[in-house]
């Protein structure tokens, strides 16, 4: 499976790079695939390693913030590895079509 999530400190003022930042970390040290752009941090694996995951990134927050916001987004299509990588070619594919 694949899950794509957001982990958002509230109350802890506009800048939050350095909240998420440990939420990041969490999800590196994993040892999962993931990647992480501007808006989403994605996770592929098995549904309770994955979502053992996103609870742990949760909690690095939830530890400095005193309330947190999470936005999740699974893909759960099993039997297939590699999702994570191979969705994106396929559509880099079409695009260079």
């Amino acid at each position: 499976m694949i899950v794509a999530f957001s982990v958002t400190p509230l109350g802890v003022g506009e800048d939050v790079g350095e909240y998420v930042a440990d939420a990041v970390r969490v999800v590196r040290a994993s040892g999962l695939p993931n990647r992480t752009d501007a808006m989403f941090t994605s996770i592929e694996g098995e549904w309770d390693e994955v979502m053992d995951v996103v609870r742990r990134a949760v909690a690095a927050v939830e530890e400095r913030a005193p309330r947190v916001s999470l936005v999740l987004k699974a893909d759960i299509r099993p039997g297939v590895a590699d999702g994570l990588t191979s969705k994106v070619e396929t559509v880099e594919r079409h695009l260079s079509a």
